[in-house]
């Protein structure tokens, strides 16, 4: 499998890796089987995180020691300060079974830890590194601007932030500031929390650039194949592609939910991450599961929410949320009436 330079790690990653999210919805034997196939397909870069259930326990099951010194695994962690950086550290080590992480990502901060600071994080990162318990020192987020900030301070070996063919100029001259001071660029996204049902023509997009390994979010292993197929003949752009990718920017143009969950939790029992995108989810793919009456009841909910706007100030991306339910909802419901023949 085709390989790339990732920064100033100078680890050498396949170009085709597995974010190791969603396995975190399967159980110990199927997660386990999706994973070591990876493995057999040659996949050799996976990345998980603290928050993610017990995803790191499973990638601790699927990897023995013999092929852990083959992989690159990147984890991460949510602390806020030094004591919890190393409870995650530790509680990390443990269930990944192994004595290291290569890169030890700080999860979607809201600011850039930095030495000195009160938090004592970087501090606590660079002792971890001496100790060889981590490599690389990284960070993760989904805030141009604390982005931007990371790579400019030179502390950071790779940025993980959302990448794919929805993208746009901010995020290609993020690429080049990464490419100017040498940061790894792992593309979270890629599929757009699955608002992307063409992963032939993302694939081939995000191809495009040499600095760039985006990490698939795998939960079924006919989706690994599809990946794995894709990494063994890649596909070039062509025209069709080029179609299909502005069909889908005219489609999501405007503000659109991207799925990443920060907005929650919600005090009404909303699913905002479903219900802020579920027109586009619903029209995007088939769309049985999203009309079942115990489906319509979830997403009911909606009508009781009360604007208390704390989603809205945790979006990252800045969306009015509770507004952005409400017209989703709406077209949710004429959906839900022309397939079903009955009013919601």
């Amino acid at each position: 499998m085709e390989t790339m330079r990732l920064g100033k790690t100078n680890l050498l990653v396949t170009r085709t890796a597995f974010g190791a999210l969603p396995v975190q919805r399967r159980n110990m034997v199927d997660a386990v089987a999706i994973l070591r196939r990876a493995y057999d397909g040659g996949i050799r870069f996976f990345d998980t995180a603290r928050a993610y259930s017990d995803s790191e326990e499973k990638l601790g099951r699927a990897f023995d020691s013999g092929m852990r010194k083959n992989i690159v695994i990147a984890t991460k962690t949510g602390a806020q300060n030094a004591a919890a950086f190393w409870d995650h550290l530790h509680t990390s080590l443990k269930l990944l079974g192994t004595e290291w992480v290569d890169i030890y990502q700080f999860h979607n901060p809201a600011f850039v830890p930095v030495p000195g600071g009160e938090d004592g994080l970087y501090e606590a990162a660079l002792q971890a590194k001496r100790q060889g318990k981590i490599h690389h020192i990284s960070i993760t987020n989904h805030r141009l601007g604390v982005a931007r900030q990371a790579v400019e301070s030179d502390l950071y070996d790779t940025l993980q932030f959302p990448f794919s063919l929805l993208s746009g100029e901010p995020e290609l001259a993020l690429l080049d500031l990464c490419r100017a001071h040498d940061v790894g660029f792992i593309a979270m996204k890629a599929l757009s929390g699955g608002l992307i049902t063409d992963a032939t023509a993302t694939f081939a997009f995000i191809r495009q650039y040499d600095n760039v390994v985006p990490i698939w979010g795998i939960q079924h292993m006919r989706e690994l194949e599809e990946f794995l197929a894709l990494a063994e003949n890649p596909p070039a752009m062509d025209e069709a592609m080029r179609a299909a990718i502005s069909a889908d920017r005219a489609a999501l143009a405007g503000d659109f939910c991207r799925g990443c969950g920060y907005c929650l939790p919600c005090p009404a029992g909303i699913e905002i991450f479903t219900a802020a995108r579920i027109y586009f989810l619903a029209t995007r793919a088939p769309y049985q599961q999203f009309i079942t009456p115990d489906f319509q009841k979830q997403m009911a909910k909606v009508d009781q929410c009360v604007r208390c706007g704390a989603c809205k100030t945790r979006c990252p991306y800045g969306l009015d949320t509770p507004e952005l339910l409400q017209r989703q909802y709406a077209l949710y419901k004429d959906f839900v009436a022309q397939h079903t023949g009955e009013a919601v």
